[in-house]
C-alpha cells in the first residue's frame, strides 16, 4: 500500500466542488497507488459531506483494490484512501438508496480495466436518476463512444429503479486491457439518424410515454424537418423495474459514428410533453454547438485521454464545469497534459481537447 508520506492532498471544494472529485481521485489513486487525503468534501452544497451515493463509490474503489478507508461515513467531509493491488472477479456494490448505478459505473470503471483478472460487477442502486446519466445513456453512448479507447464493456440491466426507491441492478463485465489506446474524435460529419427510447414503469399509464414522445417528434421537426426520427415507446415490465418512473433518451447518430444525446426524466408537477420537449431541445442544443461528443459526455472522457497511451484529441461544444474539473484533477495525479483550443467557425462555439496520455501499463498482463 502507499506509504502515508507520500499522501497527495486534495480539496474537494473547488471547481465543480462535488462528487465527481471524488470520483475521478480515488479512481487514479487507486491505479497509480497514491494515498489520498480529500477535505472540504462537497464544501458548498446544501447538504456536505459524503452522501451515500459517494460512500457507496468509494467502499467500491476501496473492495476492488483491497484498500483501506479511513473517515469515511455519511456526513462526513474528508476522507483517506489507501490503494492496494486491483485484483478483479466479482464484487456486488449497493447504494441502497436511488442513487446511480452510472455513477458507480464511472468511478469503477478505470480501475477494473487494470485489473488483474476480468471483473464482473453487480451494482445496485437507480438506473434512471436525476444529477447522473441514465443507464441507456450508459449503454447507448457512453459504451461505443468510450470503446474508441480499445476496451470492452459488457452491461446488462437486470431491473430498472428510480427515485426515490431504487432497487435496480445492471451486472457489468469487463476484461482487463494491457493499455488504452488514444482517440481522435475532431470531424462531426452530418447528422444520419435520430432514434430513441421513452419509458414509463410501474403505475404510470401508457398515455405518457405516447406523449413524451410525440412531443420530442415535434420539437426535433420544427429545426430538423427531413431526417428520419425512430422513438421506441416502452411499458417497462412489472419485473424488469421496481417502483414508478418515466423518461425519455434521444440520440443523434453522424456519418463519423459520433453520437450525442438529450434525456430527461419525468417529475411530480412536470407533464409528459414538457419531459419529451426538455429532451429534444437538450439533443438540439448539443448539435448546434458543431462538437463530436455532447455536454454530458465530454468530462467522462477526460479520465480515460490522461491514461491512453498517445495523444487523443475530441471536438466538444461550450467546457462544462465538470470537464475543467476533471482535466485540473487528471493533470494534477497523472501529470498528463491538457491543452484546450478554440476553433474559429462562425456561428458555433466549439473547442479542441488535446491530451497527451501518460501511456499507463496493466502490469499485470
Amino acid at each position: 500500500m502507499a506509504e502515508e508520506a507520500d499522501t497527495l492532498d486534495i480539496d474537494g471544494s473547488i471547481m465543480e466542488g462535488g462528487g465527481q472529485i471524488l470520483r475521478i481521485c480515488t479512481a487514479l489513486g487507486c491505479l497509480l497507488g497514491k494515498r489520498l487525503h480529500v477535505r472540504q468534501i462537497r464544501a458548498g452544497r446544501s447538504t456536505p459531506g459524503l452522501r451515500p451515493q459517494h460512500l457507496s463509490g468509494l467502499e467500491t474503489v476501496r473492495d476492488l483494490c483491497g484498500g483501506k478507508l479511513e473517515k469515511a461515513e455519511i456526513g462526513s467531509t474528508e476522507i483517506v484512501f489507501t490503494p492496494g493491488k486491483i485484483k478483479g472477479g466479482a464484487l456486488t456494490s449497493d447504494t441502497k438508496t436511488a442513487g446511480s448505478v452510472c455513477l458507480l459505473l464511472q468511478v469503477s470503471l478505470p480501475c477494473i480495466l487494470f485489473a488483474e483478472s476480468p471483473s464482473e460487477l453487480i451494482l445496485k442502486g437507480g438506473t434512471n436518476a436525476e444529477m447522473a446519466p441514465q443507464i441507456d445513456y450508459t449503454t447507448m453512448v457512453f459504451k461505443p463512444i468510450a470503446e474508441h479507447f480499445t476496451f470492452k464493456l459488457d452491461c446488462d440491466i437486470k431491473r430498472r429503479g428510480y427515485y426515490p426507491r431504487g432497487g435496480g441492478e445492471i451486472i457489468v463485465r469487463v476484461p482487463p486491457v494491457k493499455h488504452l489506446n488514444p482517440i481522435n474524435l475532431v470531424d462531426r460529419g452530418t447528422v444520419t439518424k435520430i432514434y430513441g427510447r421513452a419509458f414509463v414503469a410501474g403505475v404510470l399509464p401508457y398515455k405518457m410515454v405516447k406523449d413524451m414522445a410525440s412531443a420530442a417528434l415535434r420539437c426535433i421537426r420544427r429545426e430538423m424537418r427531413d431526417l428520419h426520427v425512430n422513438i421506441q415507446t416502452v411499458q417497462e415490465p412489472k419485473d424488469g423495474a421496481f417502483g414508478n418512473g418515466s423518461g425519455i433518451i434521444i440520440v443523434a447518430e453522424t456519418s463519423t459514428g459520433c453520437l450525442l444525446a438529450g434525456s430527461s426524466l419525468g417529475k411530480k408537477g412536470v407533464t409528459a410533453d414538457q419531459v419529451g420537449n426538455e429532451a429534444a431541445e437538450i439533443l438540439l442544443r448539443n448539435l448546434r454547438h458543431g462538437g463530436c461528443v455532447d455536454e454530458y459526455l465530454q468530462d467522462q472522457l477526460i479520465i480515460f485521454m490522461a491514461l491512453a497511451d498517445g495523444i487523443s484529441q475530441v471536438r466538444t461544444g461550450p467546457l462544462t464545469l465538470h470537464t475543467q474539473t476533471a482535466i485540473h484533477f487528471a493533470e494534477l495525479l497523472t501529470k498528463a497534459k491538457f491543452t484546450i483550443k478554440k476553433c474559429e467557425e462562425p456561428n458555433t462555439e466549439n473547442y479542441i481537447i488535446e491530451c497527451h496520455g501518460i501511456g499507463f501499463k496493466n502490469k499485470n498482463i
